[in-house]
C-alpha cells in the first residue's frame, strides 16, 4: 500500500519531468487556431513574391517570420520585414491577426500594402510591445487607436505617406522607449507637448516631419535619450544649452537644421557618451573649442559635410581624439594642402571623405600609414601631382592591404596610372575626370576583387584588350568613356564578368558591333555613343537583358530598323545621329527619354498613340528625320512631357489644339522646319512652364497672338520664316526673361513697340544662365554611399540666325542673347528703350523700312557682337557712342541714308567698306576721307622726308601723261563717235584758215606797194 505522504512527492516529480520535457529541447507545435489565423492573413495578400513559400506545413512555428513561445506554443512574434529583400508582401492586412492573442512583436516593414490605411483593429492588440510598419506603403491618417497599445515599447511608422493633426493619444504610451515617425507630416500637430511627456524614451527619430520654428529646448527634458534624430526639418536655433542635459546621448543627428548662430562645438564637446554625430548641411561656421571643454573621447562617427568650415577647423579636428573610425568632411570650404597633422591623428580611421572641397597640392604620403583605411574619398578637389608619387614606392604594407574604395575622381592628377596589384583588396576605383595619360595598365586585370572601375574623362590612349580584364570576374561597373582608347578583343571573346553598367562613350569599339556585349545578361545601362560603329544593329541588342534601363548609341553609323520595344524595360533610349530607318517603333510604357533625331525614320508618328499611356515620358526627340503627315493628336497620353522636338521633318497641317491643352508641363516645343499651316493654337497659352518655343520655317499665318505675353517663363521664342502679318503686339514685352526673340522673315508691319526696357534678362550683362537649363539629365550614382555621380546630359538645341548664317546650337544656345526682326516691313524709329538691353549680343533690324536716326545711346549696349541695320531708311550721322562697342565682330549699316564721318574706334575702322556702302554721305576710314580732313594742316614734320612719296619730276611726268591721255582722246574720241561735230570742227578750222589766208594776202600786197 502506497503511503498518502508519497503521493504529493510523486506528483511533484511528474510536474518537474513535464517542465523539463517542455524545455528548449522539446518539440514546439503551433496551436491550430493560430495556424488558421496566419493562413487567413496570407490569403488576404494578392502576392507574396515567394516570401511565404514555407507557410505550407502543419507546424506554423517553423514558418518563415513566425516565432512561438517554447512554453505555451502561442505565436509571440510575426517578423515579415522585407527591407533586405527584393519584393515582399502585397495586399491588405487582415483582421485575422486579432486571433493571435499572445503576439507581442509585429514587424511588417518594407512591404507594399498599396496605400491602404493602417487597420484600426491594431489598436485592439493590447498585448503588442513592438510594432514596426516602416515603409510599408500605408497612407491616410494615423489611427488614434494606436494610443490603446499601452504596453508598446517600440513604435516605427516611418517612411509612409501618413498624416495626423492630433497626437493626444501618444501620451498614453508611457512605456515607449523607441519612437520613429520620420517622414510623416507633423507640421499641424503639437508634437512637442505629447512627445516630451514620454520620459522613458531612449530613441526618438523625427527626420523630415515638417517641424517648423525654433528647435525646442524642452527636448532636453528627455534625459534618458540615447539616440536623437531631428534632421531635415526647417528648424533653427541660437541655443543648444539643452544638450548638456542629455548626458546619456550616444547618437545625435541635427542635419539640415540651421545652427549658424550657435556655439555648436562647445555644446557637442560636453556630450561625453557621444559615439555618432551627424551635422550635415547645418550652416556651421568655424568654432574654436573653449579652454575648459573636454573631448568627446568615444566619438567614432563624425559627419560635418556641406557646411561653411574652412581649413582652420582642421586644426581642432587634428586634436579631437584618436577614436574616429568614420569621418565625412565633404562639401566644405577646406583649401590648401591636406594637413599631415590631421592624417596622423586618425590612427583608427576606416572611412575618410574629404570630397567636394578646394584642397590643393599633392596627396600627403602620410596616408600610406593608415593601416585600417578601407574607404578614401577625395573626389572633386584640386589635387595635383602624379599618382605614382603617392603610392608607387611604398615599402610598408599599410594602406595597400586594407584599402577597398579609392575615389580620386575630378581632380587635376596627371601622369600615368601605376601598377595597382599591391592594392589587393580594392573593390572600387574612381579615377575619372583627371589628366591621366598613357595607356591603361594591364595590371588592372589582376585586381580580382574589383567591382567598379571608372577611368572616364581622361587622356588615355592605346589598346584595351582581353588581358585588361583577365581576373575581373566580380566587375559590375565599367566606365572608360571619353578616352581615346581602342577596344580590341577577339570576336568570340567571352568576358569573365557579368556587367550591370557599361559606359564606353567615345571609345573606339567599332567598326563592327561588339559581339561580346551579347554575353552580358544583367545589363542595366549600355552606352556606346560615338564609338565608331558602322554596322547594322544586331537583333539580339533589343532583348539582351530583361532589366536593360538605358541604351545610348548616338553618333555612330548604325543602320537597320528598331523593333517593337513595348515589352522591354528600356526607359532611356538615345539612338540619335545614326542611319536607322523604317517607322517609329512602339516604346516601353514607362519610358522617360526617347531620342531618335538625326536618322531616316519615315512615315507618320501615329504609332505613339497605340500605347495606352506614357505617364513617365519626359523628353521626345524625333527631329531631323523623314517623318510626314499630320502631327498626332494623342498628347493627353503624355501629360508629363517636358520636351517635344519634331523639327526638320515633313509634317503638314495645323498644330493640334490638344498639344497645348494636355502638355501643361511642357518646357520646350520645337516644330521648326516643317510645312505646318494655320495659326498658333491658343491652347499654348496654358503651357505656363514653356521656356522655348521654336516654330520657325513653316507656313503659319495670322497675327502674333497677344496671349504670347502670358508665357512669362519664355526665354527662347523663334517665329522666323513664316507668314505672320500685322504689327508686333506690345504684350510681347511681358516676356521679361526672354533671351532670344526671332521674328524675322515674316510680313510684320507697323512700329516696333517701345517697351524693351521690360526685358530684365537682356538688361543684365553677366547672366550666362544661373538657374536655366534645357534638356534631359540622367544621373547615375556608382555607389549610393559615395558623392561621386555620373551625369548624362542631353541638351536642347535650336537653329539660330547668327552673323548672317543659320547655325545649330546645343548647350551654347543658353549663352546667346539675340533680337532679330529682319526682313519684315516695319516702319518708324528704333525705340529708345533698345539702349536699355545692356546684355544683348546680337541685334538685326535689317531689310525693313525703318527711318530716323540711329539711337544716340546705342553705345550703352556694350556687349553687342553683331549689329545689322542695313537696307532701311536711316538718316543722320552715326552716333559717336557707336565707338564704345568694343566686342563688335559683325557690322552692316549699308543701304541707308546716313552721312557724316564714321566715329573713330579700333572696331569700326576694322570692318570692310561694304559695311558702310550705299549711304552716299558717309566718309572717313574705311571709306574715303571727309572733305574737312583735307583742309586741315598737315600734322607731319616738313623737314621729315617721306621715302615712300614720289619726287617732283615724277609727279610732273605722271600729270603730263594723264593730261595727254584725257585731253587728246577726249577730243579725238568725240569726233570719231559724233559725225556732225566732226564736220563742224573741220569747217571751223577751214574758216579760220581762210581768214588767215586773206589777212596775210592783204598784208603782203600792202607791203609790196610801199
Amino acid at each position: 500500500m502506497i503511503s498518502n505522504k508519497g503521493i504529493p512527492i510523486k506528483f511533484l516529480l511528474l510536474v518537474l519531468v513535464c517542465v523539463f520535457v517542455s524545455g528548449d529541447d522539446a518539440e514546439v507545435r503551433c496551436i491550430a487556431r493560430e495556424r488558421e489565423a496566419l493562413l487567413s492573413f496570407k490569403n488576404g495578400l494578392i502576392g507574396d513574391d515567394g516570401f511565404l513559400s514555407s507557410w505550407r506545413s502543419d507546424e506554423c512555428c517553423e514558418w518563415y517570420g513566425v516565432e512561438c513561445s517554447n512554453t505555451t506554443r502561442h505565436v509571440i512574434a510575426l517578423q515579415l520585414n522585407a527591407c533586405h529583400y527584393y519584393g515582399g508582401l502585397q495586399g491588405k492586412v487582415g483582421s485575422s491577426l486579432l486571433e493571435l492573442h499572445h503576439l507581442n512583436n509585429l514587424d511588417l516593414s518594407c512591404n507594399d500594402f498599396g496605400g491602404y490605411s493602417i487597420p484600426e483593429f491594431i489598436g485592439s492588440m493590447k498585448q503588442l510591445q513592438h510594432l514596426f510598419l516602416k515603409d510599408s506603403h500605408f497612407s491616410g491618417i494615423i489611427p488614434p487607436q494606436i494610443g490603446n497599445l499601452t504596453n508598446l515599447r517600440s513604435l516605427d511608422l516611418s517612411s509612409n505617406p501618413l498624416t495626423t493633426e492630433n497626437l493626444d493619444r501618444l501620451s498614453n504610451l508611457s512605456l515607449l522607449s523607441s519612437l520613429d515617425l520620420s517622414e510623416i507630416d507633423l507640421s499641424e500637430t503639437n508634437w512637442l507637448q505629447h512627445i516630451s511627456s514620454l520620459h522613458s524614451l531612449n530613441e526618438l527619430h523625427l527626420k523630415s516631419c515638417g517641424l517648423k520654428g525654433t528647435l525646442p529646448s524642452q527636448i532636453g527634458n528627455l534625459t534618458n535619450l540615447r539616440s536623437l534624430d531631428l534632421s531635415s526639418n526647417p528648424l533653427k536655433t541660437e541655443n543648444l544649452d539643452w544638450l548638456s542635459n542629455l548626458s546619456l546621448l550616444s547618437s545625435l543627428d541635427l542635419s539640415e537644421i540651421d545652427l549658424s548662430h550657435t556655439n555648436w562645438l562647445q555644446h557637442i564637446s560636453s556630450l561625453h557618451s557621444l559615439n555618432e554625430l551627424h551635422l550635415k548641411n547645418c550652416s556651421l561656421k568655424d568654432n574654436k573649442p573653449s579652454s575648459n571643454s573636454s573631448s568627446t573621447s568615444l566619438l567614432s562617427i563624425l559627419d560635418l559635410s556641406f557646411n561653411n568650415l574652412t581649413s582652420s577647423s582642421l586644426d581642432w579636428l587634428s586634436n579631437l581624439n584618436t577614436s574616429l573610425v568614420e569621418i565625412n568632411l565633404s562639401g566644405n570650404a577646406f583649401g590648401g594642402l591636406i594637413p599631415n597633422a590631421l592624417i596622423e591623428s586618425l590612427v583608427l580611421i576606416e572611412h575618410l571623405d574629404l570630397s567636394n572641397n578646394m584642397l590643393q597640392g599633392q596627396i600627403p604620403k602620410s596616408l600610406s600609414n593608415l593601416s585600417r583605411l578601407r574607404v578614401l574619398v577625395l573626389y572633386e578637389n584640386e589635387l595635383r601631382g602624379h599618382f605614382e608619387e603617392l603610392f608607387g614606392n611604398i615599402s610598408a604594407k599599410g594602406i595597400l592591404e586594407s584599402l577597398q574604395i579609392l575615389d580620386l575622381a575630378d581632380n587635376k592628377l596627371n601622369g600615368s596610372v601605376p601598377d595597382l596589384r599591391a592594392f589587393s583588396a580594392l573593390t572600387e576605383v574612381y579615377f575619372g575626370g583627371n589628366n591621366f595619360t598613357g595607356s591603361i595598365p594591364q595590371s588592372i586585370g589582376q585586381l580580382s576583387e574589383l567591382q567598379v572601375l571608372d577611368l572616364s574623362n581622361n587622356s588615355f590612349k592605346g589598346v584595351v584588350s582581353e588581358s585588361h580584364f583577365i581576373k575581373l570576374d566580380k566587375l559590375k561597373i565599367l566606365d572608360l568613356s571619353f578616352n581615346s582608347v581602342i577596344l580590341n578583343v577577339a570576336p568570340d571573346w567571352s568576358p569573365p564578368f557579368q556587367l550591370k553598367h557599361i559606359f564606353l562613350a567615345e571609345c573606339n569599339v567599332g567598326p563592327s558591333f561588339p559581339k561580346w556585349i551579347q554575353t552580358q545578361r544583367n545589363l542595366l545601362d549600355l552606352d556606346l555613343s560615338r564609338g565608331g560603329i558602322r554596322d547594322e544593329a544586331p537583333t539580339w541588342l533589343w532583348t539582351i537583358s530583361p532589366s536593360l534601363y538605358s541604351l545610348f548609341l548616338s553618333d555612330n553609323l548604325i543602320t537597320g530598323s528598331v523593333p517593337n520595344l513595348s515589352s522591354t524595360s528600356i526607359t532611356n533610349l538615345d539612338l540619335s545621329n545614326n542611319s536607322f530607318s523604317g517607322p517609329i517603333p512602339l516604346f516601353y510604357a514607362n519610358a522617360r527619354l526617347i531620342k531618335l533625331n538625326g536618322n531616316m525614320f519615315s512615315g507618320s508618328i501615329s504609332s505613339i498613340c497605340t500605347i495606352p499611356q506614357y505617364l513617365q515620358l519626359l523628353s521626345l526627340y524625333l527631329s531631323n528625320n523623314k517623318l510626314a503627315g499630320e502631327i498626332a493628336n494623342c498628347w493627353d497620353k503624355m501629360p508629363n512631357l517636358d520636351t517635344l522636338n519634331l523639327a526638320d521633318n515633313n509634317f503638314s497641317g495645323e498644330i493640334p489644339l490638344s498639344l497645348g491643352s494636355n502638355l501643361l508641363e511642357l518646357n520646350a516645343l520645337q516644330l521648326r522646319g516643317n510645312n505646318l499651316s494655320g495659326e498658333l493654337p491658343s491652347t499654348l497659352r496654358l503651357c505656363q512652364k514653356l521656356r522655348l518655343l521654336d516654330v520657325g520655317g513653316n507656313e503659319l499665318r495670322g497675327e502674333i497672338p497677344t496671349w504670347i505675353g502670358d508665357l512669362y517663363n519664355m526665354q527662347f521664342l523663334n517665329l522666323h520664316g513664316n507668314k505672320l502679318h500685322r504689327s508686333i503686339p506690345p504684350q510681347i514685352c511681358n516676356l521679361t526673361r526672354i533671351r532670344i526673340l526671332d521674328l524675322s522673315m515674316n510680313y510684320l508691319s507697323g512700329k516696333i513697340p517701345d517697351c524693351f526696357n521690360n526685358f530684365t534678362t537682356l538688361a543684365q550683362k553677366n547672366t550666362i544662365l544661373v538657374n536655366v537649363w534645357f534638356g534631359f539629365h540622367y544621373g547615375f550614382q556608382y555607389n549610393g554611399n559615395l558623392p561621386n555621380k555620373k551625369i548624362q546630359s542631353i541638351y536642347e538645341y535650336s537653329a539660330i540666325q547668327w552673323k548672317g548664317q543659320e547655325s545649330e546650337y546645343t548647350h551654347n544656345l543658353r549663352l546667346l542673347k539675340l533680337i532679330d526682326f529682319s526682313s519684315n516691313s516695319l516702319t518708324g524709329n528704333i525705340p529708345k528703350s533698345f539702349s536699355s538691353m545692356l546684355g544683348l549680343i546680337s541685334l538685326n533690324l535689317s531689310r525693313n523700312s525703318l527711318t530716323g536716326n540711329i539711337i544716340r545711346d546705342i553705345g550703352e549696349m556694350e556687349m553687342l557682337e553683331c549689329l545689322d541695320l542695313s537696307h532701311n531708311q536711316f538718316s543722320g550721322e552715326l552716333p559717336t557712342s557707336l565707338a564704345q562697342l568694343q566686342f563688335l565682330a559683325a557690322l552692316d549699316l549699308s543701304n541707308n541714308d546716313l552721312f557724316g564721318k564714321i566715329p573713330t574706334s579700333t572696331q569700326l575702322q576694322s570692318f570692310n567698306a561694304s559695311a558702310y556702302a550705299e549711304n552716299g554721305g558717309l566718309c572717313g576710314p574705311p571709306l574715303a576721307s571727309c572733305p574737312e580732313d583735307s583742309l586741315r594742316p598737315s600734322t607731319t614734320n616738313p623737314n621729315e622726308k617721306d621715302h615712300n612719296s614720289p619726287s617732283f619730276m615724277q609727279e610732273v611726268c605722271i600729270s603730263l601723261g594723264f593730261g595727254f591721255i584725257f585731253g587728246f582722246w577726249g577730243v579725238v574720241g568725240t569726233f570719231i563717235l559724233k559725225k556732225s561735230w566732226r564736220i563742224a570742227y573741220f569747217n571751223f578750222w577751214d574758216a579760220v584758215g581762210d581768214w588767215f589766208y586773206v589777212r596775210i594776202a592783204v598784208f603782203v600786197s600792202k607791203w609790196r606797194r610801199s
